[in-house]
Protein backbone atom coordinates (compact mmCIF):
# COMPACT_ATOMS: atom_id res chain seq x y z
CA UNK A 1 0.00 0.00 0.00
CA UNK A 2 2.74 2.58 0.12
CA UNK A 3 4.00 1.71 -2.29
CA UNK A 4 0.90 3.23 -4.28
CA UNK A 5 0.93 6.33 -2.10
CA UNK A 6 4.71 6.51 -2.47
CA UNK A 7 4.06 6.69 -6.73
CA UNK A 8 0.99 8.92 -5.95
CA UNK A 9 2.98 11.38 -4.01
CA UNK A 10 6.29 11.45 -6.59
CA UNK A 11 3.78 12.22 -9.44
CA UNK A 12 1.61 14.91 -7.10
CA UNK A 13 1.91 17.54 -10.13
CA UNK A 14 0.85 15.21 -12.74
CA UNK A 15 -2.22 14.25 -10.65
CA UNK A 16 -3.21 18.06 -10.60
CA UNK A 17 -2.54 18.97 -14.51
CA UNK A 18 -5.03 16.26 -15.20
CA UNK A 19 -7.70 16.81 -12.51
CA UNK A 20 -7.32 20.91 -13.76
CA UNK A 21 -7.77 19.44 -17.67
CA UNK A 22 -10.88 17.26 -16.69
CA UNK A 23 -12.51 20.06 -14.45
CA UNK A 24 -11.69 22.37 -18.18
CA UNK A 25 -12.99 20.07 -20.44
CA UNK A 26 -15.78 19.09 -18.10
CA UNK A 27 -16.81 23.03 -18.08
CA UNK A 28 -16.52 22.91 -22.07
CA UNK A 29 -19.03 20.27 -22.61
CA UNK A 30 -21.19 20.29 -20.03
CA UNK A 31 -21.93 23.83 -19.79
CA UNK A 32 -24.47 25.78 -21.89
CA UNK A 33 -23.11 29.08 -20.68
CA UNK A 34 -20.64 29.94 -23.53
CA UNK A 35 -19.20 32.32 -20.76
CA UNK A 36 -18.81 29.32 -18.85
CA UNK A 37 -17.32 27.27 -21.87
CA UNK A 38 -14.67 30.17 -22.31
CA UNK A 39 -13.60 29.85 -18.66
CA UNK A 40 -13.69 26.13 -19.41
CA UNK A 41 -11.31 26.32 -22.03
CA UNK A 42 -8.54 28.82 -20.33
CA UNK A 43 -8.71 26.23 -16.81
CA UNK A 44 -7.58 23.40 -19.62
CA UNK A 45 -5.18 25.82 -21.21
CA UNK A 46 -3.53 26.49 -17.65
CA UNK A 47 -3.34 22.64 -17.35
CA UNK A 48 -1.63 22.46 -20.26
CA UNK A 49 1.03 25.28 -19.63
CA UNK A 50 2.11 24.19 -16.29
CA UNK A 51 2.22 20.57 -17.41
CA UNK A 52 4.70 21.72 -20.12
CA UNK A 53 6.66 24.08 -17.60
CA UNK A 54 6.93 21.09 -15.42
CA UNK A 55 8.76 18.83 -18.04
CA UNK A 56 11.45 21.60 -18.70
CA UNK A 57 12.40 21.19 -14.80
CA UNK A 58 15.89 19.55 -14.32
CA UNK A 59 16.87 18.51 -11.10
CA UNK A 60 19.88 20.43 -9.97
CA UNK A 61 19.52 22.45 -12.97
CA UNK A 62 20.12 25.97 -12.84
CA UNK A 63 19.21 28.97 -15.08
CA UNK A 64 20.90 29.21 -18.32
CA UNK A 65 22.67 31.98 -17.40
CA UNK A 66 26.55 32.68 -17.14
CA UNK A 67 27.19 34.66 -14.54
CA UNK A 68 30.90 35.63 -15.10
CA UNK A 69 30.93 37.30 -18.32
CA UNK A 70 31.69 36.04 -21.59
CA UNK A 71 35.39 35.03 -21.51
CA UNK A 72 36.67 31.79 -22.80
CA UNK A 73 38.73 30.89 -19.07
CA UNK A 74 34.67 31.13 -17.88
CA UNK A 75 33.19 29.36 -20.22
CA UNK A 76 35.84 26.51 -20.10
CA UNK A 77 35.93 26.85 -15.91
CA UNK A 78 32.11 26.28 -16.46
CA UNK A 79 32.42 23.19 -18.49
CA UNK A 80 34.95 21.54 -16.12
CA UNK A 81 32.30 21.73 -13.30
CA UNK A 82 29.41 20.53 -15.38
CA UNK A 83 26.79 22.74 -14.47
CA UNK A 84 23.33 21.72 -15.58
CA UNK A 85 21.08 23.77 -16.88
CA UNK A 86 17.18 24.04 -17.02
CA UNK A 87 16.13 23.97 -20.83
CA UNK A 88 14.65 27.21 -21.41
CA UNK A 89 12.69 26.12 -24.72
CA UNK A 90 9.63 25.33 -23.07
CA UNK A 91 9.38 28.67 -20.62
CA UNK A 92 9.60 30.58 -24.46
CA UNK A 93 6.88 28.54 -26.11
CA UNK A 94 4.50 28.79 -22.45
CA UNK A 95 4.98 32.30 -22.65
CA UNK A 96 3.89 32.34 -26.54
CA UNK A 97 1.18 29.96 -26.08
CA UNK A 98 0.16 32.39 -22.82
CA UNK A 99 -0.04 35.57 -25.56
CA UNK A 100 -2.09 33.72 -28.09
CA UNK A 101 -4.60 32.39 -25.45
CA UNK A 102 -5.32 35.59 -23.88
CA UNK A 103 -6.04 36.82 -27.61
CA UNK A 104 -8.04 33.80 -28.07
CA UNK A 105 -10.23 34.78 -24.86
CA UNK A 106 -10.77 37.99 -26.27
CA UNK A 107 -11.98 36.77 -29.50
CA UNK A 108 -14.59 34.44 -27.78
CA UNK A 109 -15.67 37.28 -25.21
CA UNK A 110 -16.31 39.68 -28.42
CA UNK A 111 -18.07 36.92 -30.26
CA UNK A 112 -20.21 36.27 -27.33
CA UNK A 113 -20.92 40.00 -26.81
CA UNK A 114 -22.47 40.01 -30.90
CA UNK A 115 -24.28 36.99 -29.96
CA UNK A 116 -25.70 38.27 -27.14
CA UNK A 117 -26.59 41.25 -28.94
CA UNK A 118 -28.46 38.52 -31.81
CA UNK A 119 -29.96 36.55 -29.71
CA UNK A 120 -30.45 38.34 -25.77
CA UNK A 121 -28.89 35.27 -24.21
CA UNK A 122 -25.44 33.45 -23.48
CA UNK A 123 -27.04 30.02 -23.07
CA UNK A 124 -26.57 27.66 -25.84
CA UNK A 125 -29.95 25.70 -26.09
CA UNK A 126 -31.34 28.98 -26.36
CA UNK A 127 -29.85 30.30 -29.01
CA UNK A 128 -29.89 26.78 -30.94
CA UNK A 129 -33.93 26.98 -30.76
CA UNK A 130 -33.99 30.33 -31.93
CA UNK A 131 -31.53 29.88 -34.76
CA UNK A 132 -33.91 26.56 -35.69
CA UNK A 133 -37.13 29.11 -35.41
CA UNK A 134 -35.70 31.45 -37.86
CA UNK A 135 -35.19 29.04 -40.35
CA UNK A 136 -33.12 29.11 -42.84
CA UNK A 137 -32.08 32.72 -42.16
CA UNK A 138 -30.53 32.83 -39.12
CA UNK A 139 -29.09 36.39 -38.57
CA UNK A 140 -30.67 40.02 -37.72
CA UNK A 141 -28.52 41.45 -41.03
CA UNK A 142 -30.38 38.62 -42.94
CA UNK A 143 -34.24 39.01 -42.06
CA UNK A 144 -33.05 42.83 -42.57
CA UNK A 145 -32.10 42.33 -46.19
CA UNK A 146 -34.89 40.12 -46.87
CA UNK A 147 -37.36 42.54 -45.74
CA UNK A 148 -35.70 45.39 -47.74
CA UNK A 149 -36.01 43.54 -50.75
CA UNK A 150 -40.25 43.36 -50.47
Amino acid sequence: MSGIIEIIFAEFNYWIYVTLMMIGFYAMIAKKNLIKKVIGANIFQTAIFLFYISLAEVKGGTAPILLNGHSGADVAHEAVNEVIYVNPLPHVLILTAIVVAVSTTAVALALIIKIYQEYGSLEEDVILAYRRQLQPEFSEHARQKQEGQQ
